[in-house]
Formats: C-alpha cells, sequence, structure tokens
C-alpha cells in the first residue's frame, strides 16, 4: 500500500507543469524616463497575462519605494519613475 502510495504521487508530480526556475534579469539605462520599458515579465517567464494576473504577480523593494511598475494586465515591467544612479548606489560599483 506504501508503494502504490510513493507510486501516485511520483505520477501527481510528473504530472504538474515544469516551474521556471532560473532568475529573470532586467537592465535599465540610468535616467531612464518614468514608463520606459524594461521587458515582458509574463512572456519572458513562459505565461500569459491571464495567469500572471492570477498567481498575483507583484514587485518586492527592500526600501519600500517602488522604482518599478509591473503592468498585470500586459505582463510589462515599466519604470515607475526616473532613476538617478547617484541616488540609489551613492558610489557603489557596480550598482544593482
Amino acid at each position: 500500500m506504501a508503494i502504490a502510495r510513493q507510486v501516485l504521487c511520483v505520477c501527481a508530480l510528473l504530472s504538474l507543469p515544469l516551474a521556471r526556475s532560473e532568475p529573470i534579469r532586467y537592465s535599465v539605462a540610468e535616467e531612464a524616463d518614468s514608463g520606459s520599458l524594461l521587458g515582458n515579465v509574463a512572456q519572458d517567464a513562459g505565461l500569459t497575462p491571464p495567469q500572471l494576473s492570477a498567481r498575483r504577480a507583484r514587485l518586492l523593494s527592500e526600501h519600500g519605494r517602488q522604482h518599478l511598475r509591473l503592468d498585470r494586465d500586459t505582463g510589462r515591467l515599466l519604470v515607475a519613475d526616473r532613476l538617478d544612479r547617484e541616488q540609489l548606489c551613492g558610489h557603489a560599483d557596480p550598482c544593482m
């Protein structure tokens, strides 16, 4: 009985769609204007915009200030406001 349960668990796990496990990275040019497009998160993650929205995708910030904006209806990742490297990173090189 335990073996049958293990086989069922393995079959269930194999039937799940493969999830993308590597990070998706985007770069933004210094002084990029507000509204500049960085990429399409839904497309890059292999999802449709409705799937992205259903998963309640969101952006998190360590400092509480959102420099980027995610449009869940389209999957587009946009610059929320003009970025200033010195304000964000000071003299750190590289600025990440």
